[in-house]
Parts: C-alpha cells; sequence; structure tokens
C-alpha cells in the first residue's frame, strides 16, 4: 500500500505496532550485548560495578547498546529487528543516517518512553507516522 504522505510516494512509513516487534527482536540482541559487555567488565576486574549506581559503567552499557544501533543504521539502514520486519531507517532525503543523527535519535527514543510513550504514540497522530526521535533526528522508518 502506497502513501502520499511520504517523502518518496514509494515508500510506506513504518506503523507503531510494527515498531514495537522490531523493539522486542533488538532488545533480546541488546541484552545479549549488554551481558556480554558485563562479563567483559567482570573479566577485566571490575566487580563491584552496577549500572543505574555507577555513572562510568553505566554509561559504557549505553555506548555499547548506542553502537549496535548506530552501526547497523549508519551500515545497512537495518538493525536484526529492522531486517526482520523489512524496514529501513533513511534520512529524509533517502540516505543513510549520520553519527550525529544516530545520536540525536538514540538520546530523544528516551524521552520518548519516558513521557509515558507519548514519543512513539505521537506515531498515531503524525500523517507520515513519525515518532518524537524521527523528527528531532530528520530521519524516519519506512518498509522496505
Amino acid at each position: 500500500m502506497r502513501t502520499q504522505a511520504t517523502t518518496d510516494p514509494g515508500k510506506e512509513p513504518c506503523g507503531l505496532p510494527r515498531r514495537l516487534l522490531i523493539m522486542v527482536y533488538d532488545g533480546l540482541v541488546v541484552t545479549a550485548l549488554l551481558l556480554l559487555a558485563t562479563a567483559l567488565a567482570l573479566v577485566a576486574g571490575f566487580d563491584q560495578v552496577t549500572a543505574g549506581k555507577d555513572p562510568w559503567f553505566t554509561l559504557y552499557l549505553l555506548a555499547v547498546w548506542f553502537l549496535y544501533l548506530a552501526w547497523f543504521w549508519r551500515r545497512g539502514g537495518m538493525t536484526v529487528g529492522m531486517r526482520s520486519w523489512h524496514v529501513l531507517i533513511e534520512r529524509e532525503d533517502g540516505g543513510r543516517p549520520g553519527w550525529g543523527q544516530c545520536l540525536l535519535r538514540f538520546l530523544v527514543s528516551f524521552a520518548s518512553v519516558a513521557c509515558l510513550g507519548l514519543g512513539f504514540a505521537w506515531s498515531l497522530l503524525d500523517v507520515r507516522k513519525r515518532t518524537w526521535h524521527d523528527l528531532a533526528s530528520k530521519s524516519h522508518l519506512v518498509m522496505r
């Protein structure tokens, strides 16, 4: 199904249900990566660290999470979850988002969730199904 609301009329925007399914898939991958990152920290001798209590360890885990997302967004436009659900991230001009856009998208997505999910619910009101982090980063998800 095509919509006239997208930048490119041939690309269907990704809706909220599919976004949530992508988050479940990527959540499993991120959980595994964070467990691996924690194991590496323990092997390196950091045995008294707790996420949320130790700011450096928390930043380390957030960096691992960000690098997973940004690497795949920059490289092929899709994370593992996005590939499973046939969704692609792109800038408004159709290119891949830059590192700065990825970082802005990552940070604003926390605000989207922290406001009781209003940033995600915004996609139900937006003609192009964009969330707050889509709008802030000038990127969006489309069906491929």
